[in-house]
């Protein structure tokens, strides 16, 4: 199964977008589970719910940035991974039209308003979001790109 694939099954289980992604490179993170779900939570549904930069894409952020931590393309270089992160969203934006979580939603003819409760995750609630397809979007991006660089197999 690819990490893109896990990643999916992750948000389908009952995680958010970004530790769906988190989780799908669990082993690589270097992380326990239980410090890379604290750490990935407060991304999902946009930023807490506020609808900002999809919680898939912070998913994507965090794993790369504690995946190269350990690699030759250290975070403590802030003009690489910037580059790196520009690079990597500018593919999911030209993938999925948009970083932003409430574009993604409404561009899925959704309308969601921002803070409150979460949903409870039913089988409708996966079949009228997008989300499902996203994390596995941001996953699939991350995995090529650290593969086309080297860092993972």
């Amino acid at each position: 199964m690819s990490r893109a694939e896990k990643a999916k099954e992750y948000f389908e289980t009952g995680y958010t977008c970004s530790q769906a992604v988190a989780l799908a490179f669990e082993k690589e993170c270097g992380l326990d589970r239980e410090a890379l779900l604290k750490i990935t939570l407060p991304f999902g549904g946009g930023l807490g719910r506020l609808r900002l930069t999809c919680g898939a894409v912070s998913g994507l952020a965090v794993v790369y940035g504690l995946i190269c931590a350990k690699a030759e393309l250290s975070p403590e270089n802030k003009k690489q991974t910037y580059a790196a992160i520009q690079e990597l969203t500018a593919r999911f934006k030209a993938e999925n039209g948009s970083l932003i979580c409430n574009d993604l939603l409404t561009g899925a003819n959704l309308s969601f308003g921002v803070g409150g409760e979460a949903e409870n995750r039913t089988s409708e609630y996966y079949k009228k979001r997008p989300c499902g397809e996203l994390v596995y979007a941001a996953a699939k991006i991350l995995e090529e790109y650290l593969a086309e660089k080297g860092i993972i197999k």
